[in-house]
């Protein structure tokens, strides 16, 4: 590589709510000469972020178009209530949608949970996204239902959640376009599944082989066959040799030929 060229990279996209922090330590570990460069990106524009070429693989929320994109799921997300800290919902540790039902229920233009119907009752307007509605949340207007992480980025002190255990629930996923998958990230695959740097799994990087060094190997492979001749050689005058000093071939040869009794 000369001055003049840049270090290869790898471009990991993420969506809000996902911490790929512990990934991209492990990365920095494993291929220090490789930076690996992030963005984030709204959740609804990853798969035109990695389709359009903008970034080798994503950390993006399911479902994505398995026919352009690939994807490994990694984790499913607990889905809560974001409300006022004096709420009343805040007296039980979980609450159901049925709970929820005489609540205004906010819908942000960018919610990433699978409605179907959209519990409670639906506000006047939608917000236009995930922070607008935190902020309706705080002003008391209605109550939101998010994924965990999102609920935890969107923290506020006079806010809190409550685990919804019978809401739509928000996958995350690694995905690259289908047809570009790179060693990179093959790379990236064994760090999120947890291979280890030796494992037989994970791409193992080529020794690098000079010209010398494939002139040597040639040598020494030459050295080896002509070894085994020499070897076999040795066998077959051993052989002949012992017919010779027993004065007789097929006398010689009987004898040597019995199984010896035990």
């Amino acid at each position: 590589m000369t001055g003049s060229e840049a270090p290869p990279s790898f471009r990991l996209a993420y969506v809000p709510g996902v911490t790929p922090d512990k990934w991209v330590r492990i990365w920095n570990e494993r291929l220090p000469d490789v930076p690996l460069a992030l963005t984030q990106v709204p959740a609804a524009g990853a798969a035109e972020v990695l389709l359009g070429g903008d970034a080798d693989a994503g950390l993006v929320r399911l479902p994505v178009d398995r026919t352009a994109l690939s994807a490994i799921p990694l984790y499913t997300e607990t889905t809560v209530a974001l409300v006022p800290k004096d709420h009343l919902v805040t007296a039980a540790d979980e609450v159901t949608v049925g709970d929820l039902a005489d609540e205004i229920v906010l819908h942000p233009l960018d919610d990433v949970l699978d409605w179907e119907p959209l519990p409670g009752r639906p506000a006047i307007e939608r917000p236009a996204t995930t922070a607008d509605a935190v902020e309706l949340v705080a002003a008391g207007i209605g109550v939101l239902l998010v994924p965990l992480s999102l609920a935890r980025l969107h923290h506020r002190k006079d806010l809190t959640y409550r685990t919804v255990t019978d809401a739509p629930e928000s996958s995350v996923a690694l995905s690259w376009p289908e047809d570009a998958h790179t060693d990179r990230v093959e790379d990236f695959i064994g760090i999120v599944r947890g291979r280890t740097v030796n494992s037989t799994r994970g791409r193992q990087p080529e020794p690098a082989r000079s010209k010398a060094g494939k002139q040597t190997a040639g040598k020494q492979t030459a050295g080896k066959k002509t070894a085994g001749k020499q070897s076999g050689g040795a066998r077959r005058g051993t052989g002949g040799s012992n017919r010779g000093a027993s004065g007789g071939k097929g006398r010689s040869g009987g004898r040597g030929g019995k199984p010896r009794r035990h």
